[in-house]
């Protein structure tokens, strides 16, 4: 009995897929479960594995194909009686035999024209490779912010040196106790929550003529992957403990390179988080994530020479960059929105108290 292997369902928010690799090929035996092919979306790289055990015996959409979720991908043969033959080489179809020549007036021969090679100098030549479906979703986000959002930027700079402090104090139970280290982000995750129940405009998007403001803080945290730019969220964060936050974005990490995020982890989100000063970024100016009205960027921690009781010290410092939607975020809300992060931040005892 031959059972078919078919696209999954894609999110709401997913049309279609592109098949990157088939990794058995006909006349290979597969087992129930195991993996058969990769799937790429536009958010994140799917496996499809085997239905049922057998031979895989047919392929119906070959690598590369643009695929619809219950599309027939191929066939397994679950019966081990029935042989299932490789697909055989193509034939070239053989020579014509040549029919007599006819005799016909010599034509004068027309010389060819030369074909002029490319030349590059050398370690100049290019190439051409086609963007992956998660980097064309990636700059039509891009393209879309930058077009139907009036984006602004804000900056900040908050002292470091509490955080650090507070983290080298508590490091060692912390980790014992919940076996993860206390790192940055959670510290900026629950600043940014509380930020966002102060100023919940912050917090929320425009709908044509609407304004609609979120009651949950989902706080999408921008990760790298070899395979560019993901941002799974973490739903309901305001509840969640420093060490839950720093367990689930250690997670994220992991599964991000691995290619194991989940669609229903990379949608949603109400604000984003982006921490470019991991790659040694000094400032910037962030792009917002569509339909969401604001996003932070974090920097590298410098030290600087700063003013404190009217005495010049060296202390950590960081910028803060708050993007936000001009249509509906007043600057008095997008500044007084950062400097609340930035008091947090400056006297993080508070978080410990949650």
């Amino acid at each position: 009995m031959r059972v078919q292997v078919k696209t999954p369902e894609f999110s709401e928010s997913v049309q279609s897929g592109t098949l990157l690799e088939w990794r058995k090929q006909v006349g290979d035996t597969v087992e129930r479960d195991e993996t058969l092919l990769d799937l790429e979306t536009d958010k994140v790289i799917l496996e499809v594995s085997a239905p049922a055990a057998g031979v895989l015996a047919a392929i119906h959409m070959p690598n590369g194909s643009e695929v619809k979720p219950e599309d027939v991908l191929g066939e397994i043969e679950t019966d081990a009686s029935v042989a299932v033959a490789a697909p055989a080489a193509k034939q070239e179809p053989a020579p014509a035999v040549a029919e007599p020549a006819r005799a016909e007036p010599p034509k004068p021969a027309t010389p060819a024209e030369p074909v002029k090679p490319t030349v590059y100098p050398p370690g100049r030549a290019d190439r051409r490779v086609p963007m992956s479906r998660l980097r064309q979703r990636i700059a039509e986000r891009l393209l879309e912010a930058q077009r139907s959002a009036a984006i602004l930027t804000t900056f900040n700079e908050v002292d470091m040196q509490p955080v650090q402090t507070l983290r080298k104090r508590v490091q060692e139970e912390f980790q014992a106790r919940h076996g993860v280290k206390l790192g940055l982000m959670s510290f900026f995750v629950k600043a940014v929550c509380r930020g966002l129940k102060q100023f919940p405009v912050v917090n929320a998007s425009v709908d044509g003529h609407d304004i609609v403001y979120h009651d949950c803080y989902d706080i999408g945290i921008a990760v790298g992957s070899e395979r560019g730019l993901v941002v799974p969220v973490l739903r309901d964060a305001d509840r969640m403990s420093l060490a839950a936050i720093e367990q689930q974005i250690a997670d994220f990490s992991r599964r991000a390179n691995s290619l194991e995020l989940k669609i229903e982890e990379l949608e949603g989100g109400t604000f984003t988080i982006s921490n470019g000063g991991v790659f040694g970024s000094m400032l910037s100016t962030p792009i917002l994530n569509p339909p969401q009205s604001g996003v932070l960027g974090l920097h590298r921690i410098q030290d600087r020479p700063v003013a404190v009781d009217g005495q010049v010290v060296i202390r950590p410092m960081m910028y803060l960059a708050l993007s936000y939607d001009h249509r509906i975020v007043d600057g008095r809300e997008a500044v007084s929105f950062l400097k609340s992060v930035r008091d947090v931040l400056e006297t993080p005892e508070v978080l410990l108290m949650e």
